[in-house]
Formats: structure tokens, C-alpha cells, sequence
């Protein structure tokens, strides 16, 4: 478990990994819907507690899917962490923290997720319109009616994120942020570090890069790929366990206590995700394949 625990007001116990559910209603068909139920499942079994969602996984489906799990297990609710996110419109797609589609977001949320409140509510991708004092007010509303007990933000910018807190009267508790061998911007911007500062908890997600998403793209050419791989399988031989935990055991080695999201719907795979939390991972090898990720020597 990792605390979220910010304030004497705001505290969660987190599992260090999170379940994000962005793939459970697959097509919304009754198969895929059996396969995310029983994902669901092997994920509280596993010892996960921490839910993540956002309105606009698999066009709402993800929520309805979940919701009608926690109809059928109501008393699991008290035990959960339950995070979706908005902020994104469709058709055309465009970015809006407005005051009205936010609450009517989370409303739609709860209907969904068959809950009366959000653990944690997050901003999923900044709206460069944003008015913080607006966002502000909005969020004082939701906690107010009791809708969302926490916030914090997805893809922020520390710059970004020093606006809105300045405008809110308790703090962000994530910012959910893409992080992996991959794309390791949010060691360089500044954002782990204000996470440490201000003791944000950063949420990676796609923590496996491109090897879990690959139609997402990668600019890794196959040689990159290679060097980083026989790294990755050496390390995996030395602490015997697969190449994919090392690259779990290499975000969670960060002092910033970040949390991954693990996104399979394979019941043996989400359960195996735990082992990476055993590793006594080493500073050296963290080094060896950052080096290797880069394909040069540290200057």
C-alpha cells in the first residue's frame, strides 16, 4: 500500500498498483464483458484497490461495466478507491474544465459507476482555456454536494499545476502522467520533482511504453529497441523475473512513489504485475538501463 494522505482531511491507502480499467467493456460484447468482469475481479484478488476510470473509456462503457459489478457486490464499495477522470469532449474533440460540462461529467460518472462519490477526481488533459478560479469553485461544489471527496489533475505541466493549486483550498493529490522507458520527459520537466516537493503521488500511465500499445507509435528504432531489451532480459535473469517487471521495478524504484497502472485484462498477467513490488531493485541497474534507454554513457 502507498498513502495518499496529504491532510488529516485528505487521506487514502492506495495499492501501489493501481487497475485501470480503460479496456474492460473490450467491444461491449457479452464475451468482452464477461472478460472485464472477471479482470475486475482477479484484480481485488490480487490485492489492488485503486480503480481508475474516465468518462470517456470505451464511450462510457468502462464506468457501466464497473458499475454493474459493484451492483452485484455492493459491500466492496467502502473498500475501494475509485478515480475517473474528464475534460476531454467529443466530436470534435476538444478540451473543457467549463463549470457545467464538469458537473454534469461526474454526474454521468456516478450514474455509471453506480456510486453516490468519486474518491478522486481528475482533470485529464489541461484545457489551455482553463480558468483556475472557475475550476476552483467547481470543485468546492462537487466536494461540497459530496460527489468527490479529492482532486488532482492528469498530463499537467508543473507549470500548470502551480496555477490551479493556487487558486484551491486544499491540495492536488495525483497527476497521472504518461511514464516509461519510453518517455522519461517527466524526469527531465521538472514534474517528479514537484511531485517530491509538494507531495503529489505521480500516476504512470502506460507504464510498459510502447511494447503495450504499440499502435500508439514508438520513435525507437529497432536497434534502440534491441539494446534496451537484452538490458532488460539481462536484468530479468538476475532477479528472475520477466523483462516486462523490470520495467515496472524501474518506476517504482523513483523516491517520487510512483504508482502504476496496470491495464491487462488477463487475470494471471494483473496478478503477476505484484511481483515487480518485490524486486530490490539496485541504483546501478536503474543506471545501466536508463544508459542502455539512451544508447550512451551518463555525461
Amino acid at each position: 500500500m502507498t498513502s495518499l494522505e496529504k491532510t488529516a482531511q485528505a487521506q487514502l491507502s492506495s495499492s501501489r498498483l493501481i487497475y485501470g480499467c480503460m479496456r474492460i467493456a473490450g467491444d461491449n460484447s457479452t464475451a468482452d464483458k464477461d472478460k472485464g468482469m472477471t479482470a475486475i475481479k482477479a484484480a481485488i484478488e490480487a490485492g489492488y484497490n485503486h480503480f481508475d476510470h474516465a468518462d470517456i473509456y470505451g464511450g462510457g462503457q468502462c464506468e457501466q461495466l464497473f458499475g454493474e459489478f459493484l451492483a452485484n457486490s455492493p459491500s466492496l464499495r467502502e473498500t475501494l478507491i475509485i478515480t475517473s477522470k474528464a475534460g476531454i469532449r467529443q466530436s470534435p474533440q476538444r478540451y473543457d474544465f467549463s463549470h457545467d460540462y464538469l458537473i454534469e461529467s461526474v454526474e454521468g460518472s456516478l450514474t455509471r459507476l453506480n456510486t453516490d462519490y468519486l474518491d478522486l477526481f481528475l482533470l485529464h488533459r489541461p484545457d489551455y482555456l482553463f480558468n483556475a478560479n472557475q475550476v476552483a469553485e467547481t470543485f468546492k461544489q462537487l466536494k461540497r454536494e459530496g460527489k468527490v471527496k479529492h482532486f488532482g489533475v492528469s498530463n499537467f505541466s508543473p507549470s500548470q499545476v502551480n496555477l490551479l493549486q493556487s487558486a484551491l483550498d486544499e491540495p492536488l493529490l495525483i497527476n497521472q502522467i504518461e511514464i516509461n522507458l519510453h518517455n522519461i520527459s517527466s524526469l527531465q520537466d521538472g514534474t517528479l520533482d514537484q511531485c517530491q516537493q509538494l507531495a503529489i503521488t505521480p500516476v504512470a500511465w502506460c507504464p510498459l511504453g510502447a511494447v503495450a500499445y504499440p499502435a500508439w507509435g514508438n520513435t525507437f528504432s529497432q536497434a534502440d529497441e534491441q539494446r534496451i531489451g537484452i538490458e532488460m532480459t539481462k536484468q530479468a535473469q538476475k532477479y528472475n523475473v520477466e523483462a516486462w517487471q523490470i520495467s515496472l521495478a524501474w518506476l517504482l524504484k523513483h523516491p517520487a512513489n510512483i504508482c502504476p497502472i496496470i491495464g491487462s485484462t488477463t487475470p494471471s498477467r494483473i496478478d503477476a504485475a505484484k511481483q515487480a513490488l518485490t524486486i530490490d531493485y539496485s541504483a546501478k541497474d536503474w543506471y545501466h538501463l536508463l544508459e542502455a534507454r539512451n544508447g550512451q554513457p551518463l555525461p
